[in-house]
């Protein structure tokens, strides 16, 4: 498939005959802007008539199918491949998330002497307090 671009710059129809296309390179009428996708703007003045272009996505839960097409052909395929590992990544994590935190720790010192009902005794949380 070559795109073609205007001589300012706004899209054509693409052509699929690269014979159509190689003339005008040769000619010095078009440049080659890039290799993939193959692009050329023309550096001539031309009309810039283009056709109506309908756009079809197909949405599934593992593929997404896209398409490009006018009345008489398809200028655009592709299928996208949705991620599917996702799920089986995030449990990982947490399987190691929750070993890293009940791994026993022995440099580390016991935390729970310094939690305020140790420190005062007859501490009442307090929701507790306003039904007293």
């Amino acid at each position: 498939m070559v795109y073609v671009l205007s001589e300012s710059g706004k899209s054509l129809m693409p052509t699929k005959r690269r014979g159509k296309a190689r003339p005008l390179l040769k000619d010095g009428e078009a440049k080659a802007l890039k290799l993939e996708p193959f692009i050329i703007p023309l550096l001539y003045g031309s009309t810039e008539c283009t056709q109506p272009i309908a756009l079809g996505i197909d949405a599934g839960s593992k593929t997404i199918g896209i398409s490009a097409t006018t009345e008489k052909e398809e200028l655009y395929a592709a299928e996208v491949e949705l991620r599917t590992d996702i799920v089986d990544l995030l449990s990982t994590k947490r399987a190691f998330r929750s070993a890293r935190r009940n791994r026993k720790t022995s440099h580390r010192k016991p935390r729970f002497n310094n939690r305020i009902r140790s420190k005062h005794k007859g501490w009442l949380a307090l929701s507790i307090l306003l039904f007293i």
